[in-house]
């Protein structure tokens, strides 16, 4: 029987898939800086409570942020 995940695990998961996507986006030479740094931000976190809602909910607005900034075709490099 497969668990059906809660909405903020759904967005959780659109962002990281979009984080990753927006990484393959950047030149080849810089994408593996990319993937590391979302590895890192991801795994600060990945101790926190399913149940800390308003923690969750504030990094998932934060990383909404860096996710627009970081989508921007002028930006070229995270490092």
């Amino acid at each position: 029987m497969v668990k059906r995940l809660s909405g903020l695990q759904r967005e959780v998961l659109h962002l990281y898939r979009t984080s990753i996507r927006i990484a393959y986006s950047k030149p080849v030479d810089n994408r593996p800086r990319f993937f590391s740094f979302i590895h890192e931000e991801f795994g600060k976190y990945k101790d926190l409570s399913r149940k800390d809602f308003t923690t969750i909910e504030h990094l998932l607005r934060v990383g909404k942020k860096k996710v627009e900034m970081y989508s921007k075709p002028e930006l070229k490099n995270i490092h």
